[in-house]
């Protein structure tokens, strides 16, 4: 895999790469010159224009849409451990610049924004939690350890390559310990709050961090209300923050029994068991049986996981979106607070702010926005790559028309 092969892409395909962009699919390249076949999943090479002009170097899987992923805009790179090492040193200093306020808790790699593409790795303090989502970086996991021990030494390091993705590139789906010894949980600190984490059995790599800057964005106009719902509230962080805020009575509700385990464990170690209840059911029917009752609140977090995983989804996806929205605003005291979020790449954020007003006319109700979120800076955009800006949402203040 040392001896890079030579992908030569068809006449006028490579304006997007020039644009910025790092994927490769698999019908911009040229076959006659340069057969798919020939490359195994995993294998660098150099890309070539047409005309024969050099682009840089990528990633290979022949059996993927996205044939290939760009490292380097220089041809002839090879991704050594050292090579490694260095693209993580850049990332650890954007972390460092930017999050001097979350300790040693974040992500730490995202992908084709930090110049890695489909390599994942989340920080929790001594212990580091990792994807690797294509093949490229499946057959460089030695390298990659050897540079995460060598930047920040740390006490271990897991596996989670169970995530969807990699199925589109043929790669199984496993958990794997790498170097040192995991334990069976960690702490996770954000703001005055901590919660203790099973990184093995939970979602994804264990904590949406993501969140963190939208959840401190939040924290005061949330404090300010009495009472709170948070729903698909996975360990219960954005309702744990409302109730350490302030909030006199916070529902968390998960389709989990695990993660609702864990807000009632996380809400006894806080301190916050008597202004906090965990229910287990389905989000939507949890609304309806609210709506019977004619439950009220004066905010509703709705942070459901991604309705639409890939670009044919989005039409139901927005209906989805819009329903469920519709139901929780039916929920909202006037001059109460929706915090909407979508973690779906292909839901554009005008869509998805229309999808909001949609909902709210259709009840005979007005929004103001109060704020726009994201993912905080631990996630930073790609410009070139519209689907590394995946979060999206926003704060409405909800008014009776007038």
């Amino acid at each position: 895999m040392d001896d890079a092969k030579t992908i030569v892409l068809r006449r006028k395909e490579e304006r997007r790469l020039r644009g910025g962009h790092l994927w490769i699919f698999s019908n911009e390249v040229d076959t006659q010159r340069s057969p798919l076949t020939a490359l195994a999943p995993g294998e660098r090479a150099d890309i070539l224009d047409h005309a024969g002009k050099p682009l840089g170097t990528a990633l290979v899987n022949p059996h993927s849409l996205i044939c290939a992923r760009l490292i380097s805009r220089k041809t002839g790179v090879k991704p050594t451990a050292g090579w490694f090492e260095k693209r993580l040193r850049r990332a650890l200093a954007l972390r460092k610049e930017t999050l001097s306020d979350c300790g040693s808790f974040y992500r730490l790699v995202f992908g084709e924004s930090d110049g890695l593409p489909g390599l994942i790795v989340d920080r929790f303090g001594e212990v580091l939690v990792g994807q690797l989502n294509t093949a490229g970086m499946d057959a460089r996991r030695a390298e990659i350890e050897q540079a995460l021990n060598a930047v920040l030494a740390p006490r271990s390091i897991l596996w989670r390559n169970d995530s969807s993705v990699r199925q589109l590139e043929g790669l199984s789906q496993e958990v794997i310990e790498g170097s040192g010894e995991m334990p069976d949980t960690v702490t996770v600190e954000e703001g005055e709050l901590s919660y203790s984490i099973d990184l093995a059995a939970g979602q994804k790599t264990g904590w949406y961090f993501d969140q963190v800057a939208n959840r401190r964005r939040t924290r005061p106009l949330l404090g300010r209300c009495r009472r709170v719902l948070d729903l698909y509230c996975y360990h219960g962080a954005w309702g744990l923050q409302a109730a350490r805020a302030g909030a006199e009575s916070v529902v968390c509700v998960d389709s989990s029994a695990t993660a609702i385990e864990a807000v009632r464990r996380h809400a006894e170690a806080n301190g916050l068991s008597d202004r906090v209840e965990a229910m287990q059911a389905n989000a939507e029917r949890f609304l309806d049986g609210l709506l019977a009752e004619k439950a009220r609140f004066d905010a509703v977090i709705v942070d459901p996981p991604a309705f639409a995983p890939r670009a044919k989804d989005v039409r139901q996806a927005l209906k989805a979106y819009r329903r469920l929205n519709e139901k929780a605003l039916r929920l909202i005291e006037p001059g109460g607070l929706l915090i909407s979020m979508t973690c779906s790449a292909h839901i554009q954020e005008e869509r998805f702010e229309t999808v909001l007003l949609q909902a709210a006319r259709h009840i005979d109700r007005d929004l103001q926005i109060l704020m726009r979120l994201e993912q905080g800076p631990d996630h930073p955009v790609h410009p070139a790559i519209p689907e590394t800006r995946y979060l999206k949402g926003r704060v409405a203040r909800v008014l009776p028309s007038f």
